[in-house]
């Protein structure tokens, strides 16, 4: 019959509850359908599959038809209680905790059953919660990023607190060397690691017990990558952070690690000095402050987010978009008009044809910023982007200003204007009508999905590694 082992249960439970409604023990059934007690015991303990001739009889002895022992209702409560709990402890929920199951006797009472599957529920019920949906994710996303665009990108404490560890480390001035990132650890009881066997599914593993932060292996040794994955690293130790309890919290923590880092790889005191000079000269520009600290462009716009707003009251946008429109990072507090789903969620969604973020990649010259003013329903904005390109494809970074704030900045002399519509469909995403008329019905795209918008936050001790890899890896360095 090829039953489940669930199915098996339950048709053991029915065998059981026909065999004791005739008054038979299972020595007496075993003896008029011919086995014996021993393996009706199997077979009413859902270990054995019975043959239909043995159903038959067994169905024939109790007075019942075959169908009714067949029937997938448990026979009475106490069955069903049984069931379920054999269903729940089965499971995977419970069986990733590594404890033994409990074993129903006859004296077990259906008020513990009923109590332990509660406790079996309200375990599923947490595990389920701990997993975050696409729908969940892009909305713990939006609310995350309207909570920061209230307080204007910007967080004193974190701020103050790398000031804190640069200063005892003796950085004061110029780029932040791999060497005072490296005292920087070792202050808090760290030792900074360089191996070729990380796990797959961590950018760094850091060894509490023994005092090591393993990162990979340096390319260029002292680079923004690692001085940054170190910096972040160190910065769920100062910041408190504990194991995430869903994945609110760990994009929280995320936000709150990378803001550390760019704190320690751009200071605010030294970026303050260094924007002030900029803005009285009217030369604002993200590849200076880039250059100026050593990092990369996306990292030195990124932090223009933290400061011009908060510092100076330049209200702005920062935008990552990718080859194919679709925004990947964004910011805006200067009401950039920028394309959302019904969640608020604004990543993974495309950009206007005629953004500067877009348009970039038709440019012939990759290597400096292209600046343009826009106008959209909102008002007119500059901007400066830079395009680049990864193993994952193009993308471009781009920081823009409303109109009169393009003052400050260098490129504000540009010529290049153009004039956004969306979301109206007119502006870019209806193809001109003679096009659509030749096409109309007779093409047929497939369109590329993006698998990242499915997956959700895997549970585990470390949300969105592979436990088990993390683990061996410390195993073997451990015993190194």
């Amino acid at each position: 019959m090829a039953s489940t082992s669930l199915e098996l249960t339950t048709l053991g439970h029915r065998i059981r509850h026909q065999r004791v409604a005739a008054g038979m023990t299972l020595d007496e059934l075993g003896e008029k359908v011919g086995v014996a007690g021993s393996q009706l015991s199997l077979i009413e303990n859902g270990k054995r599959e019975p043959k239909l001739s043995l159903l038959q009889a067994i169905a024939a002895t109790t007075g019942i038809e075959v169908t009714e022992l067949l029937s997938a209702e448990p026979p009475n409560r106490r069955a069903a209680l049984e069931i379920d709990l054999a269903r729940l402890q089965a499971g995977t929920v419970f069986r990733r905790l590594g404890i033994p199951p409990v074993k129903v006797t006859k004296g077990t009472s259906d008020e513990t059953l009923e109590s332990i599957i509660g406790l079996h529920r309200e375990l599923e019920r947490r595990e389920r919660e701990t997993i975050a949906t696409p729908e969940e994710a892009r909305r713990a996303n939006t609310e995350l990023r309207l909570r920061m665009r209230e307080k204007g990108n910007y967080l004193a404490e974190i701020e103050k607190l790398a000031e804190r560890q640069l200063k005892a480390a003796g950085h004061s001035t110029g780029a932040l060397t791999h060497r005072t990132v490296s005292i920087m650890a070792q202050q808090l009881g760290f030792e900074l690691l360089y191996v070729s066997d990380l796990p797959h599914s961590a950018r760094s593993v850091t060894d509490i017990e023994n005092g090591r932060i393993y990162l990979p292996p340096a390319s260029i040794p002292g680079g923004h990558g690692l001085r940054s994955m170190a910096l972040q690293a160190m910065a769920h130790r100062l910041l408190g952070h504990e194991r995430p309890v869903d994945y609110a919290d760990f994009l929280q923590q995320r936000l709150e690690i990378n803001y550390y880092a760019a704190c320690c790889l751009m200071p605010e005191t030294a970026s303050l000095a260094f924007l002030q000079q900029a803005k009285r000269d009217r030369n604002l520009a993200v590849e200076d402050f880039r250059d100026a600290f050593g990092v990369t462009h996306e990292a030195a716009a990124m932090r223009l987010t933290n400061l011009l707003t908060q510092h100076f009251e330049i209200p702005l946008h920062f935008l990552r978009v990718d080859g194919s429109g679709a925004i990947t990072r964004v910011y805006e507090n200067d009401d950039l008009p920028v394309p959302m789903d019904v969640t608020g969620s604004v990543e993974g969604q495309i950009v206007c044809r005629r953004f500067l973020a877009r348009s970039a990649f038709e440019e012939h010259n990759r290597t400096t910023e292209h600046y343009q003013y826009t106008d959209t329903p909102s008002g007119t904005f500059w901007c400066s982007t830079q395009t680049g390109t990864t193993d994952a494809g193009e993308f471009s970074i781009t920081v823009g200003v409303p109109f009169d704030d393009a003052r400050w900045f260098r490129g504000r002399e540009t010529t290049k204007r153009a004039s956004s519509h969306c979301p109206d469909l007119s502006c870019c995403r209806r193809p001109p009508a003679d096009v659509a008329a030749r096409w109309s019905g007779k093409a047929w795209p497939s369109a590329r999905v993006h698998m990242h918008m499915f997956s959700p936050l895997p549970s585990g001790d470390f949300p969105g590694v592979d436990d088990t890899e993390v683990y061996s890896f410390l195993e073997r360095h451990a015993e190194g």
